[in-house]
């Protein structure tokens, strides 16, 4: 419990300060001190005459996906290409095809999934100069998304996306990631170009150990809640955490950036008050998930289900021993709340209650969720809570002083459940066909649930995976690719057009009659509308999976 609310409860104290920060970065006219301004200057003078115009919101997602094209453009030829490239000490090949696409896709958008282990497939130049760019710019477009969503819940301009994702570059991710970096280095992780390490055991065997610009790497995968790992065991290898202050840190950095823009939101929007209550409900719904996770962790696997309940150690499989029986519970939870995606152990190897918590924080992709878009995916859900609320009570629906109707409550339904379909639709193909079936290594429930979770992770850009899976296969690399690229574009292009719809009417004035979005009524209301949409989408699936698996464990 110390442990938790160590991490959980000084990186929520930590983020208003860091919410006040990001505010300034990003909307230099909310914060009324300093002059950042004069970065705007900057960043227009490097962009040029593209960044000068001030953008709608159709410009501003014209922009944003013109971006990630060049992005993926960009990523696919390096990886493609790596055997010709510098920085290639060990001289690595080049990738497959589809792998290549489904590597380029997952960090174009956030994801990290990998069906690959970076230090055996991967050049220094790749990890580099396509993912780890990627990490800083993917997590860059999500914190000007969410800007440009809440300067036009504002009644303003969206502003200019490429000013926005250079300030998000430059003045949030690149300051913290150095300092974080730092700390990794400090706290033992390497940072070199040099090739891989040829070491004599005691045995006197030659092992070989690889290493490189380890720390770099680390820091943005965490803060970015990108997740990617630069070693294929991710953040349980020994060089990626390397004891008790790195792991605190890591976890530290996976929740900072999502805690924080809530707060931003707040300020951008003006309403400190609102975004207080939100950030109590996303913090309700973490606990909620960490308390059941630590809890089910606790039921032992069956070589010590005999012993002494005195004796009853709990899960001890696919755990890092160093960090204790609650770290990875614990590190699963922030990792899947955050669409993070790094593993601080074996996610296949948690007890069935236990892995359904990471299911659900992905299912419902709001508990913080990615930076900027966890807050966008959070503003879906308030508009349809808010358009039911008011409609029972029989008031007119109305958010921060916009009406909300029927087109805006059809584009908010369309983004949610296309989260579920990608993820229902994609588990049902793969489960009835041989593309699933000739990949697992476990049949019954865990196997279903395997597949389950990798269409999860795909559609919530979390990257995260059941690893009894063999994933990396032809089908397997085009679906979730796919997966990916659709589950990122549309929870970002459907809430911009609502904010455009609902900035092309007149705003209202709040009165006594206008559904209050600051009290204890809207919290309830909104965790309702969240769980109410989540179980109806995903509660069959899950019977199917970690539920069914663990009655048969509970049955012997």
């Amino acid at each position: 419990m110390t442990f938790i609310a160590l991490v959980v409860g000084g990186t929520a104290l930590i983020s208003w300060p860091a919410g006040r920060y990001m505010a300034w970065a990003m909307d230099p006219g909310t914060s009324g001190r300093g002059n950042a301004n004069a970065f705007t200057n900057l960043f227009q003078s490097i962009g040029g005459s593209i960044t000068r115009a001030s953008q709608d919101w159709k410009q501003y997602m014209i922009s944003l996906l013109a971006f990630n094209v060049v992005m993926f453009v960009l990523c696919f030829a390096i990886l493609a290409l790596q055997q010709y490239l510098p920085l290639n000490p060990d001289g690595k090949e080049a990738l497959e095809g589809s792998l290549i696409f489904n590597t380029t896709a997952s960090f174009t958008t956030n994801t990290n999934l990998q069906h690959y282990s970076g230090e055996v497939s991967l050049s220094y130049l790749s990890q580099l100069a396509a993912l780890m760019w990627l990490q800083f710019v993917s997590a860059a477009t999500g914190i000007a998304a969410l800007a440009a969503l809440a300067r036009g819940l504002a009644g303003r301009a969206s502003g200019n996306f490429f000013v926005d994702v250079q300030r998000a570059s430059f003045l949030v991710l690149l300051p913290i990631a150095l300092i974080v970096a730092s700390l990794l280095v400090i706290g033992g992780l390497p940072m070199t170009f040099n090739g891989a390490a040829v070491a004599t055991t005691l045995e006197g065997v030659q092992q070989t150990i690889a290493r490189g610009p380890v720390a770099a790497f680390v820091a943005i995968k965490q803060l970015g809640t990108n997740g990617g790992g630069f070693f294929g065991p991710n953040s349980t290898h020994p060089l990626e955490n390397t004891g008790f202050w790195t792991n605190a840190l890591e976890m530290f950095a996976i929740i900072i950036i999502p805690m924080a823009c809530v707060w931003m939101f707040g300020r951008i929007v003006g309403r400190i008050r609102h975004a207080t209550v939100v950030f109590g409900v996303m913090l309700a719904l973490l606990l909620v998930k960490i308390t059941g996770a630590g809890y089910f962790e606790t039921a032992p696997t069956e070589a010590f289900a005999g012993l002494p309940i005195e004796q009853n150690v709990g899960n001890l499989e696919g755990k890092e021993m160093r960090f204790g029986a609650t770290g990875g519970p614990l590190w699963s939870v922030l990792t899947t709340s955050t669409s993070n995606g790094s593993v601080g152990a074996m996610h296949d190897s948690l007890n069935p209650l236990t892995g359904l918590m990471p299911m659900i924080g992905m299912w419902l992709n709001a508990t913080f969720g990615g930076v900027g878009v966890g807050m966008i995916n959070m503003f879906l859900y308030m508009i349809v809570g808010v358009f039911i609320a008011c409609m029972m009570i029989g008031r007119t629906p109305e958010y921060l002083g916009w009406r909300v109707e029927a087109r805006e409550v059809k584009f908010a339904m369309l983004a949610l459940l296309a989260h579920g379909f990608f993820i229902l639709v994609g588990t049902a193909v793969f489960a009835a066909t041989p593309w699933g079936q000739n990949t697992l290594n476990n049949i019954g429930p865990h196997g279903f649930s395997e597949m389950l979770y990798e269409f999860t992770s795909a559609s919530a850009n979390n990257g995260s995976g059941f690893e009894g899976l063999g994933d990396d296969t032809t089908p397997w690399n085009i679906a979730t690719g796919l997966v990916m690229l659709l589950g990122r574009f549309i929870p970002i292009i459907l809430p911009l057009a609502i904010v455009g719809s609902l900035s092309a009417k007149r705003r209202s004035a709040e009165s006594s009659g206008t559904l209050s979005v600051e009290d204890g009524t809207f919290a309830g209301m909104l965790i309702a509308t969240i769980l109410v949409v989540g179980a109806l989408t995903f509660f069959p699936a899950a019977t199917l999976g970690p539920i069914a698996e663990h009655f048969i464990y509970m049955n012997g």
